[in-house]
Order: structure tokens, then sequence, then C-alpha cells
């Protein structure tokens, strides 16, 4: 048997079909990757391969019976542990979920095994889905790699591993606050951040199991190693949810342009509040300059009508907010009476907001994505960081606040990381994000952001970037 460890989804799929290869050839091989590499980088937490095998074996017996097949069929997935998974544990990182085995598949889980795709793992995150980083008291730390001092990235960052280890062609993350753009970014693979509200993210933890409402701000969507991927996994997952569907469809247009040349591309990487390294920056400059090449129309000074720290302050006061719907009352009325307030605490402080003052940070944000939109009449497109640089050594102190990163020497919270995944995030733009080169062997990569809806053209301009800067690198060892 060919070895599928690293081809696209689309081509694993297209190679079932044919009947080139089986999917209990392709599960097996992935199986005994796992087992082989995954002891160091532990991307793969939980394992569901009796089940998995046996749905491969009735898909085998579909292609064999002709007829017709799902974009997936047959193709062995892994899912983020954040996502629930009928009958296989699905923890969320929580000690409280460490049994926890759902009844019914998350939407997005379930549209993907609808597509033909058969889940046989589960992989790691923080506690929650709640740092930048990929460790939890479950099942322990996922290491990157390219590098295991370091961290692939949270919260989707056992996804982001599981990927740039060639354990899965295809994954499924969720970002509030940069957790599939940070772990894409991180581990040189490539994800897509949808528009808000595109994808159903039901059945995602947290909310506690059962909870039925979705977030303020975030979203599920894929990780993969290509753009072809990424788009062909939005259009499965894509669609009004289950409260909708009765009378409504979704339609994501297509990209702004057939030919580069023909897109208008903002470039915005310099702010004070969150300084990228020199290094990052050539390799941002690069990309930007490929595009220019192909004959875009490149800015380097245009930027919506607003500051960068007005943004990142809705960011904070929505996101706290949003996250605040896992907390008891008792924690967020504990939370109101302290009078000390962490430096560079993007997470906990804005939860005791009262819905009025709430109202008025949406009225900005609002206010952000009108800018933003006539922003957008001018432009296609903006090319952005995702973090201040390449990945991060491993760092579990607490508190988390007290954490910080060197930047060129110069010492920046720990929390500063996630200011340019919140610019874009607080105002529900699609942003793609794709690897552009590596720092010290370890890749980074840039994130393009968009109209809201407009989804294609981010997508449009990450598969140009992609074939012009080769895309994804496998590491070394694997």
């Amino acid at each position: 048997m060919s070895d599928f460890s690293y081809s696209t989804t689309i081509e694993t799929a297209a190679a079932v079909a044919a009947g080139e290869v089986s999917s209990r050839e392709l599960l097996e091989a992935a199986l005994a990757r796992v087992e082989r590499l995954d002891g160091p980088i532990n991307a793969v937490v939980a394992l569901d391969a009796e089940r998995a095998l046996e749905a491969a074996d009735k898909a085998d017996e579909a292609v064999s019976r002709g007829g017709e097949l799902g974009p997936l069929h047959g193709v062995p997935i892994t899912i983020k542990d954040s996502f629930q998974t009928e009958g296989l544990v699905t923890t969320s990182g929580a000690p409280e979920l460490a049994d926890f085995v759902p009844e019914k598949d998350a939407d997005p889980v379930a549209r993907y095994k609808a597509a033909g795709a058969i889940v046989y793992g589960k992989t790691n995150l923080p506690i929650w889905a709640g740092d930048l980083q990929s460790y939890n008291k479950v099942y322990g730390t996922t290491a990157n790699p390219y590098d295991i001092e370091c961290t692939p990235g949270g919260s989707s960052g056992g996804s982001g591993a599981s990927l740039a280890a060639g354990y899965t062609p295809l994954e499924l993350g969720s970002d509030i606050g940069g957790s599939i753009r940070i772990p894409s970014h991180w581990s040189g693979v490539c994800g897509h951040k949808p528009s808000y509200g595109v994808v159903s993210a039901l059945g995602q933890i947290p909310g506690m199991p059962g909870t039925l409402s979705q977030a303020d701000i975030a979203v599920a969507g894929p990780m993969a190693r290509d753009v072809d991927d990424l788009e062909m996994a939005l259009d499965l997952l894509a669609g009004p949810d289950e409260w909708n569907q009765l009378a409504y469809s979704l339609s994501l247009p297509p990209a702004r342009h057939a030919n580069i040349a023909e897109f208008r591309v903002a470039v915005w990487l310099d702010e004070a509040a969150a300084p990228i390294s020199a290094s990052y920056r050539e390799l941002l400059l690069n990309a930007a300059s490929a595009l220019e090449d192909a004959g875009a129309t490149v800015d380097y000074e245009a930027k919506p009508s607003f500051t960068f720290e007005k943004a990142v302050n809705t960011f904070q006061h929505l996101l706290s907010a949003a996250e605040a719907g896992t907390w008891t009352l008792s924690e967020i009325e504990e939370l109101a009476a302290r009078e000390d307030r962490p430096e560079g605490d993007l997470g906990i402080w804005y939860a005791t907001l009262r819905h009025r003052e709430w109202l008025s940070w949406h009225e900005r944000r609002l206010q952000q994505r009108n800018r933003w939109r006539e922003f957008f009449k001018t432009f296609d497109v903006v090319l952005l960081p995702v973090t201040l640089g390449e990945a991060i050594r491993h760092d579990h102190s607490r508190p988390f606040t007290g954490r910080t990163i060197d930047v060129d020497g110069q010492q920046r919270l720990y929390t500063d990381q996630i200011k340019w995944m919140g610019l874009t995030g607080v105002s529900w733009l699609p942003a793609t994000v794709v690897p552009i080169g590596q720092i010290d062997g370890k890749p980074v990569g840039v994130q393009i952001a968009g109209p809201f809806l407009e989804d294609r053209t981010t997508l449009a301009i990450g598969r140009f970037l992609q074939e012009a800067l080769e895309g994804f690198q496998q590491p070394t060892g694997f």
C-alpha cells in the first residue's frame, strides 16, 4: 500500500472511491502511526479503534457495491476533544468530564460523519479549551512535532499536532480567541475560522453537555494541510442549524476575483500593543511581496477607521462575557467583589459585565463591524500576524496572567499573543491561516482576514500563498 500519511483529504477520499486503497488499510496505518510516533507528542488522547474498524469495513463494502459516495467516504480522521462524539469519551480536558461518553455527535462532527468520515480518535486541548497551549490534568501535555520543547498551540493544539504528524488529513477546530488560527500557525498547517454563525457548533464543550446556546465570537471550523481541503470541509460544515434549517439555506458567495492580480490587499503588521518579532515580520512581508509580484494591489498603510486598541478593548470585554456563560453565579459574584485587576488578564475580568454594559460593548462591536464593511469596499483582504512570533516553549506556570514571552529581547505579556486574534474575531470576520515559512525550524503562518460571509475570498488568497510559498513542510522524523 502507498503511504497516505501526508496525502490531502481530497486525494485520500478519491483513492478510497477508486479502490486504490481500502478504508481499513488507511485506518490500520493511522493507528500504527499513532502508536509508533505519538508518545512524545501526545496529540491523540482517546482511541475508538474497534468501532472505527467496523465502520471502515462497511465503507469498503459500500465502495465494492458502487453508487454514490460522500466526499469524505472512508477517510479516517481525528477530532478535537471539545466536540461531543457519540460513544467516545469527550472531556474538553476537564477532570469532571473524564468519564463522559456522549450519546450524540456535536453538529460539525455529525456533518463530517454524514460525508463519510470515520472518527477514530480524539485530540488534546487545554481544560475547557481555554489556553494558547494544550495541556490538562486528564491527558497531560501535547508537544509540537517540529520541536517537542514547544507547544503546538491551543486550544486546538492536538488537532494541529495530529495534522503535522500525519495522523489525519482533516481536523475540526474551534476558535473564540485564536484556537484554530494559533495552532495552525505554530503547527505549520492550514486553518479556517469561518464567519460567525455559518457553522453550527452545537455540541461543543464548553458550555456543559446539553447547552443549546452558541457563545458569542466562538466558531467551529476546519483544519487541514491544504487549502482545497479547508474549502471542501467548509462546504460540508456550513449551513443553518437545527433551529433554522426548516426555512433557511446558506450559499457563501464566490471569491471576489478569479485572478490574483485583481485582488486589493491591505497589510497590517505593526502595533505597539502587540509587536511582532523581526524574523516573523520579514516572512509576513515576503508573503505580501508574493502577492505584489503576482500583480495584486498591495497597500502597507491602509487600516479601517478605528484603532487597534479600541478593537482589542472591545474584544476583551465581549470575550470575557462570552466565557462567563460557563461560570456559576457565585464565581461571578466573587470576581466582581475583587478590587485587584490582574495585569494582562483577557480571560476573566470582564466576566462580571451587567447586561446593559454588554449591550453597550456590543454596539461598539457593531460600529467596528460597519467600519470593516466600509474598509472592504476598497480592499478585498487584510494580511495580519497571528501571534507575536513562532511557537513558545511549554509554560504552565500559574497564575496564567503572570506568564511572559520574549519578543526580540523584550518581555511581553503572555496574553498579548491573542490581540491580533481579537482584532478580527470580535467583528465576526472570516480568517484563513496558511504556513509562510519557518523560524529556527519552527513554522509560522499568516492570518488572512476578509469581509463577513466572504470566506471564499480569504481562502482564495490562502490558496495562492500556499502555492507560492510551498505551504506545509513535513516535520523532521515524521
